[in-house]
């Protein structure tokens, strides 16, 4: 089966289940095999500019045909059976409405599989139906029964906390923005409290003031589409921010910069790794999770 996967996550999924996809979107690099294959699509936003400059971009591209692009030419030569596109958020990714337009536009006989998770449930769901449209049921259950497992081992493990931190992740920092979705659950079970957003909801832009009226005692700095790196490049659109060195999170130096870009916007079975991660920065006494390259201490955080 020729599968094109027009975002990450969905690209996750599809090598997991032991295929490769023939087309793929830009931002698709994990695994590392990934970033060879055939780029179907082209964004019209520069991702190492400033937060504020970024989120400037998606507005005028917004008004003027949107964030992405699709290459007909690249993706008629592909001529796929399967095209596995998002309906989550037109600035993450190619949304389904111009997927279809293309295929229509172009004649091609794909089938067109829609993803939309605002839960670790309804990641788990897409595995199955990705597994069930390429023909990789058995092992999708499989791959799913396994994450399930490590939820649960999180859970049972941080059951036995006497303590529950306040917990803000900002999926965006000019402006500030909270991550929803699958976030509020996965602090939960991380053993934390999420008291900015609901879970299933959609990650919405807030005043600072909020988030220091919340005054979180853990906070995850996660930018859509940033590494660590460029994390912190921008963290002083945090630090320079009227309340920043009075948060809790601040003064006590649990700040932290996580991959948003890998692991907090991706819905894929990464999310799983995420979980664990979260409930370390959570439970530092009942978790023991080696240095990596997913998370590491904020810079601005006083302790």
């Amino acid at each position: 089966m020729r599968i094109v996967s027009l975002l990450p996550s969905a690209t996750e999924i599809v090598y997991a289940l032991g295929l490769e996809p023939v087309g793929v979107s830009h931002e698709c690099d994990y695994p590392p095999e990934a970033a060879q294959v055939p780029a179907v699509n082209r964004s019209r936003v520069d991702p190492e500019a400033s937060s504020r400059e970024i989120n400037e971009q998606v507005a005028t591209a917004d008004e003027d045909g949107g964030v992405y692009e699709i290459d007909d030419e690249t993706l008629e030569r592909l001529d796929p059976d399967l095209i596995v596109s998002q309906g989550i958020c037109d600035v993450c990714a190619v949304d389904e409405v111009l997927v279809r337009d293309a295929v229509e536009r172009l004649d091609l006989d794909a089938v067109v599989l829609t993803t939309d998770p605002h839960s670790l449930d309804d990641v788990f769901a897409d595995i199955r139906r990705i597994g069930d449209a390429v023909g990789e049921a058995e092992r999708a259950a499989e791959l799913v029964a396994d994450l399930r497992e490590r939820v649960t081992a999180v859970e049972r493990r941080v059951a036995a906390a006497e303590e529950r931190p306040r917990v803000a992740v900002l999926d965006w920092l000019d402006p500030v923005m909270v991550a929803g979705h699958w976030i509020p659950e996965m602090v939960a079970a991380a053993g934390g409290e999420y008291g900015m957003a609901d879970p299933g909801a959609r990650s919405e832009p807030r005043e600072f003031a909020e988030v220091s009226e919340y005054d979180p005692e853990v906070l995850v700095a996660a930018p859509c589409g940033f590494g660590l790196d460029q994390t912190e490049r921008n963290r002083a659109d945090l630090t320079d921010r009227e309340g920043w060195a009075d948060l809790t999170a601040v003064q006590a130096g649990r700040v932290f910069a996580m991959d948003g870009h890998h692991y907090v916007n991706r819905p894929g079975p990464r999310l799983v790794d995420t979980l664990e991660h979260l409930a370390a920065l959570c439970h530092p006494d009942l978790f023991d999770v080696p240095p990596s390259d997913v998370v590491r201490p904020f810079p601005g955080a006083l302790a």
